[in-house]
């Protein structure tokens, strides 16, 4: 009834998605499931890879719906599609021709135009079938819970731009049980309004699917816009529809976190953390505004006060968005997303190319510096439900009892409500927390007096100590406001009154063998603390980050391997961090 936490990863593509097989990946769905049990698959650049820790609790395949298995069967002898021109350029030995057969799908897919000859619904069902059968062949309740799902690919352009990049607007669709025979691509349309009706349609029919958006950080402010994808005004009935369908969204991943950015948060210390701001496919930076999951959770607030509900309303999970059937997780061992474009220490920017031993003079890879050195071993997906099934793991993602981790599997919880002060030593902790408050993703009606905020994260054994737990706050008068406490801190401290903030514990981290120093940090940290600035009048949103003592980078690790200098422009190390859905106080 107090439920358990349960790790997973929903965002992985395979060998069916396009962008994926052009980069050699060969992985089927069932190599996704084979990896979340903990098994070796075949990375495309020709070694083996596998889980750095205990297997996955549950895990969805989410191969591109725009043109899902089709690549596969271009290079296939024998079908249709393989006499096509268009496949004979996409496999020649021409990189020219690849490149600019590929380029006619990324237009297609961001247009919503399908390429006449090239799109065979018959192989795009065909395919998704086969891999909502591979998911109920591997779900094993209680080992592995498997979900049919695929990715909703929209782009958005600037009218401007005669770039190939574009702003990211894709959603993960994922079923609870059973699957519709087809799915809704942007070669349907490219709206995500349209994606809901088409989701509304089919819940209807007996398919319960929710949607999950990510990347929002380089959407070009437009996945947490302040109109509709038309650009009329947000309605009541806009903002019911978008939480209906989208309870949740994937914060933190390899292409960057969207919690913030330094930009909307400069008193947040932390907001630096793994910032990546390039459109897809382009070295056009995104708009910063609209792209932040903080921000929208207070621009949200106004929205309801002005329209009667809150679009954005979500709680939060992480996930890999890996394209080679398995997430590299730790930061020690780090694979990357793409395939062999990006699969060598070299390929990724955190080693010199060439085998040069210095940064000094050195030419670099465009794509390496731009994308791939940017990228993050990210993240996880936690839920709190009773037990390891899909319609535990399900109910709990629908109810936002979640939360997201930058990889380690750190657990973490929130509550609201009223307790005892004695409420952190009993024994009976959790049945009071879930008798006498909301956990996170719920909701507080209007009160007087502040509502007591318990707080519990507990440590990845396999990864650093505890350095803090914060409080973030986030309203709305007139614009977007915050303010962030540390609740908790390690070692035995306690938060500066003056700061809010917790003294470093000193924990360090030896950059000659990037072994991190021992004795400072905490194995789990507790707290139950009452928002001092509380104003009953005032709607606000709470959310809870967990933050380790520091560890090395991945590029850190890929550069010691190495026996070169860690990349000069790169992060040497980083704080690994958790966090919670939020917990909203409605003022009425």
């Amino acid at each position: 009834e107090t439920r358990n936490a349960y790790f997973g990863d929903l965002h992985i593509h395979t060998g069916n998605s396009f962008d994926a097989y052009i980069f050699n990946v060969r992985s089927k769905p069932e190599d996704v499931y084979k990896f979340a049990l903990g098994e070796k698959v075949l990375h495309p650049s020709g070694y083996d890879i596998e889980i750095d820790g205990p297997p996955l609790d549950f895990v969805a395949a989410t191969d591109h719906g725009a043109y899902m298995g089709i690549l596969p069967a271009m290079d296939t002898e024998g079908t249709e599609l393989n006499k096509l021109d268009m496949a004979r350029d996409m496999f020649s030995d021409d990189p020219d021709k690849i490149v600019a057969a590929f380029g006619k799908v990324g237009a297609s897919v961001r247009s919503g135009e399908p390429l006449p000859g090239a799109y065979d619904k018959g192989i795009v069902a065909k395919t998704w079938r086969s891999a909502v059968d591979a998911a109920d062949e591997y779900y094993k309740p209680g080992t592995l819970t498997t979900f049919a799902a695929y990715e909703y690919t929209a782009v958005v352009t600037r009218p401007d731009s005669q770039d190939f990049g574009g702003g990211n607007l894709h959603r993960n669709v994922v079923f609870k049980d059973t699957a519709p025979e087809t799915v809704f691509s942007t070669l349907d349309s490219v709206n995500p309004e349209d994606l809901w009706d088409w989701m509304d349609a089919k819940r209807e029919d007996g398919h319960e699917v929710m949607a999950i958006p990510h990347n929002s950080n380089v959407s070009d402010g437009k996945m947490f816009d302040s109109v509709a994808y038309d650009g009329s005004p947000l309605t009541d009935a806009y903002a019911v529809q978008r939480m209906r369908n989208e309870p949740i969204v994937e914060m933190t991943q390899v292409k960057g976190t969207s919690e913030t950015h330094p930009a909307l948060s400069p008193n947040d210390e932390l907001a630096n953390f793994e910032i990546y701001e390039l459109l897809l496919g382009s070295t056009i930076t995104s708009k910063i505004n609209g792209g932040f999951v903080r921000e929208a959770l207070a621009n949200g607030l106004t929205i309801e006060r002005e329209v009667g509900a809150n679009p954005y309303k979500f709680g939060m999970i992480g996930a890999s968005d890996t394209h080679v059937a398995g997430g590299s997780f730790t930061e020690k061992n780090y694979w990357s997303k793409v395939g062999i474009v990006d699969g060598t220490a070299e390929r990724r920017g955190s080693v010199p190319p060439g085998g040069a031993k210095t940064w000094e003079g050195i030419a670099r890879i465009p794509n390496a510096e731009n994308w791939f050195s940017k990228w993050g071993a990210s993240g996880l997906a936690g839920v709190w439900a009773e037990e390891n099934t899909r319609e535990s793991i399900f109910a709990a993602m629908a109810r936002k009892e979640t939360f997201a981790t930058t990889g380690p599997r750190m657990k973490v919880r929130m509550f609201a409500g009223d307790y005892a002060d004695d409420i952190l030593s009993a024994a009976d902790l959790l049945d009071q927390a879930y008798a006498n408050g909301v956990p996170m993703g719920g909701a507080l009606g209007t009160r007087t007096t502040a509502p007591d905020m318990l707080v519990w994260a507990m440590r990845d054994p396999a990864s650093a100590p505890l350095a803090k737990v914060q409080i973030v706050k986030v309203w709305h008068d007139g614009k977007a406001q915050e303010k962030i406490w540390d609740v908790a801190c390690s070692d035995g401290m306690e938060p500066d009154a003056a700061t809010r903030r917790c003294a470093d514990n000193g924990a360090s981290v030896d950059m000659t063998n990037c072994m991190p120093s021992t004795g400072q940090g905490a194995p789990e940290l507790k707290a139950l603390w009452r928002d001092p600035e509380f104003d009953a009048d005032q709607s606000a949103v709470y959310y809870v980050r967990v933050v380790e003592n520091p560890t090395c980078r991945w590029s850190t690790w890929d550069a010691l391997r190495n026996g070169t200098p860690p990349h000069p422009d790169l992060p040497q190390t980083i704080r690994e961090r958790a966090y919670t859905s939020p917990i909203w106080y409605d003022a009425g």
